[in-house]
């Protein structure tokens, strides 16, 4: 376990390099389209991005909650699920972070923030109304897995990075298009019209790469919270039953942003086929004998 807390953080820098590169790349683009000069258009592409990412570093967290529509709740609002809460992070040693819910029907739940001392674990009404109390146990255990095991800081920081390398793309594409390109100038990819059209591509492909980027991270820190969720109850079918009934009951979420989508227990947008490929989580098929396997262990 702590290699794998070690090799989570090992990924962050890991997972950041990659992401510089991609920004690199969109500016470079950016040059070619607009006709400047490509040393300092990407610098300042990068420049811009860096901090960008910094600002989102300390404030994805509670961008996430807000996209979510979460609010934050005390003891005498909700009980059960603060207990629960409570009484897992005393059994792991960690501090107790702080509880949102959302007002949702689809089952779900997310964890977020820099650290465990920066620490928020949110939960749907749909899936406190379809959980058991040993259920809620096993998702609640399954969210202060991502923060024992720091998947919150690098969730946090994909988080952040695929929404700048989304919003670079997207400025740039509109720049293309309703400026012509600045086809006038003569600097515009030395005049070649295939540089051009690689520049553009370039500015497609970026934020596909950045969310296959997404689901690779994600996809392994699902199955090692799942298995950090088992360890700390002692009970990895309780779990098991969580996950199925959220591959039975679970909908789309209605406030839903897919920078975020990597950050809930379940898939929140129920892709389609195509979709999958691209997926941020595991098959639910899959993880449930995971823990079935482990439960076996015991």
């Amino acid at each position: 376990m702590y290699r794998a807390i070690a090799a989570n953080k090992r990924n962050t820098v890991f997972i950041i390099a990659l992401f510089i590169i991609i920004v690199a790349v969109l500016g470079y683009a950016g040059s070619i389209i607009m006709g400047g000069n490509p040393l300092t258009i990407t610098i300042g592409t990068l420049i811009g991005a860096g901090v960008y990412t910094l600002i989102q570093y300390f404030a994805a967290g509670r961008q996430a909650l807000a996209i979510s529509g979460a609010r934050e709740i005390q003891k005498a609002d909700d009980p059960r699920l603060y207990r629960i809460v409570e009484n897992l992070s005393i059994t792991n040693g960690m501090p107790m972070p702080k509880v949102y819910v959302i007002n949702d029907d689809a089952p779900n739940a997310f964890a977020t923030g820099r650290d465990p001392q920066h620490a928020v674990v949110a939960a749907t009404t749909g899936l406190l109304a379809i959980m058991d109390d040993d259920e809620l146990e096993g998702v609640m255990a399954h969210e202060l897995g991502h923060v024992q095991n720091y998947d919150i800081r690098v969730s946090t920081i994909v988080f952040g990075l695929v929404v700048a390398v989304g919003f670079i793309a997207d400025m740039l594409l509109r720049f293309s298009f309703f400026s012509g390109g600045n086809r006038n100038n003569n600097n515009n990819g030395g005049g070649n019209p295939l540089v051009l059209v690689l520049g553009i591509a370039a500015l497609i492909i970026s934020p596909l790469v950045a969310g296959i980027v997404q689901a690779a991270v994600s996809r392994q820190r699902e199955y090692l919270a799942d298995a950090t969720g088992a360890m700390t109850t002692r009970h990895p079918d309780a779990l098991a039953s969580a996950l199925t009934k959220l591959g039975a009951y679970g909908r789309p979420v209605r406030r839903q942003n897919s920078s975020m989508a990597h950050m809930w227990i379940a898939d929140p947008n129920k892709p389609g086929l195509i979709d999958k490929l691209f997926s941020t989580h595991p098959p639910i098929a899959e993880r449930v004998e995971r823990l079935h396997q482990i439960g076996g262990g015991f």
